[in-house]
């Protein structure tokens, strides 16, 4: 592994999960009530023994430049690192990011000065939990020029994803990124052939790229200065490489979810919170790594906890909590109830004098004010809700941008904008 060069892809303007990347990199946002997003890959890497990483950033990228220098130090007596490459404007490429290939094209001449063999190319928003040891074990074991990490999908989801054909030796001999109508049904097949069972091949019968790939370091390089029109490694490197190199496909049979929309991360973060999860946050084989901030514990005052997720820090007064996931620091005062509900905690802690003064001038303090109700909800970080403030989508409304209002409706789900305040009795 010590031949292995990781580079994580940190995504775009992050759209699809705006508003919380209204502030933030998508793989800054905050996950599982203390990590965030791009604690995963690189989680993934160290477990793996992979010590030589790049991450790619472009948008917002100061918060999450932060948590990596903070948390990721690689020890002095190893070659290994965790750097940060922002996009940046040179005579040679005057652009920022356009996709993906050309992100990683930008900094060819830095990953062409390492030594290494294989350079793996990650995302920074998956929930997923991955030895990729196997997965380069299988890229050499094969002499392949490439390998993508796959999964079989239903017909649902595949129109979503790179769907690939692949040969009886696992090499791939067809890649539509997408596809839809006939264009997916061609790209039906037998997924037995990948170790699956006739009803479980019955349902999933589509092969879908992860968007995790393995290069071979002199591959990638002659690809993307060969076809230097090319952006983006789904669209339209993999497809042009199936046709003159060896490029194989590894069955990946763990949980992997792309939590890059607001209702699947929103699913994601409370599915963690079910007693028997498909994902687990307690492995300790394989454990995630994140910022240590040395918080006090939790304290709770007669609190009714129903099966959730509480973060380090936290004050919860006499409120009912149920499937929910509460953030560091975050304060919840008496008489709330919240169901369903993701809270992303707070950056700091108000000092008591401080909120009494807002109490006193009929301000809103920070935190979660009393009698309360939120449902169905995201509540980012630094969140001021007053008092008997109900968040339950009362109207229904599916999509709705209400910023000036401090808060977004997305797929139904009401999301709470960063540093938001909520006046005392107010409906949403």
């Amino acid at each position: 592994m010590k031949q292995v060069l990781a580079v994580i892809l940190g995504g775009g303007q992050g759209t699809r999960l705006y508003p919380l990347t209204k502030l933030r990199a998508k793989p800054a946002v905050p996950l599982a009530g203390k990590y965030r997003l791009i604690d995963i890959p690189l989680s993934n890497c160290i477990n793996s023994g992979i010590e030589k990483i790049y991450v790619l950033t472009q948008f917002n990228s100061t918060s999450l430049n932060r948590h990596v220098n903070q948390t990721y130090h690689p020890s002095s007596y190893s070659d290994g690192f965790v750097e940060i490459l922002a996009a940046q404007q040179t005579p040679e490429s005057p652009d920022w990011f356009q996709g993906t290939a050309d992100a990683v094209r930008q900094y060819l001449w830095l990953i062409e000065s390492r030594d290494v063999q294989e350079v793996l190319i990650l995302s920074g928003d998956h929930l997923y939990r991955m030895d990729y040891s196997l997965f380069i074990k299988r890229h050499r074991d094969t002499k392949a020029d490439i390998t993508l990490s796959v999964l079989p999908v239903d017909q649902k989801r595949a129109s979503s994803f790179g769907i690939l054909k692949i040969d009886e030796q696992g090499r791939v001999v067809s890649f539509v990124e997408k596809p839809k109508g006939t264009a997916l049904e061609q790209m039906q097949v037998d997924t037995t052939s990948l170790g699956l069972d006739e009803e479980t091949a019955r349902f999933k019968p589509y092969i879908a790229s992860m968007g995790i790939y393995v290069f071979n370091k002199q591959v990638l390089i002659d690809l993307l200065r060969q076809n230097k029109d090319c952006t983006d490694f789904g669209k339209e490197i993999i497809p042009l490489a199936i046709e003159r190199l060896n490029v194989q496909a590894y069955l990946f049979s763990g949980y992997w979810e792309d939590i890059g929309t607001i209702e699947s991360f929103y699913h994601s973060n409370l599915a963690l919170t079910r007693p028997n999860p498909n994902f687990s946050i307690y492995e300790a084989d394989a454990p995630i790594y994140t910022r240590a901030r040395y918080l006090p514990p939790t304290k709770l005052h007669n609190t009714q906890v129903r099966d959730s997720i509480i973060g380090d820090g936290c004050l919860l007064g006499q409120a009912v909590i149920s499937n929910c996931v509460i953030g560091i620091r975050q304060r919840i005062d008496d008489g709330c109830t919240l169901e369903d509900a993701l809270f992303l905690g707070c950056d700091f802690y108000q000092a008591e004098a401080d909120r009494q003064a807002d109490l006193d001038k009929g301000a809103v303090p920070l935190g979660i004010g009393s009698n309360s109700v939120i449902r169905r909800a995201i509540v980012d970080k630094n969140v001021r809700i007053g008092q008997n403030v109900q968040i339950i989508n009362r109207d229904h409304v599916q999509d709705v941008n209400r910023e000036d209002k401090g808060y977004c409706i997305c797929g139904g789900i009401v999301v709470i904008i960063k540093g938001a305040v909520i006046p005392d009795n107010t409906i949403i």
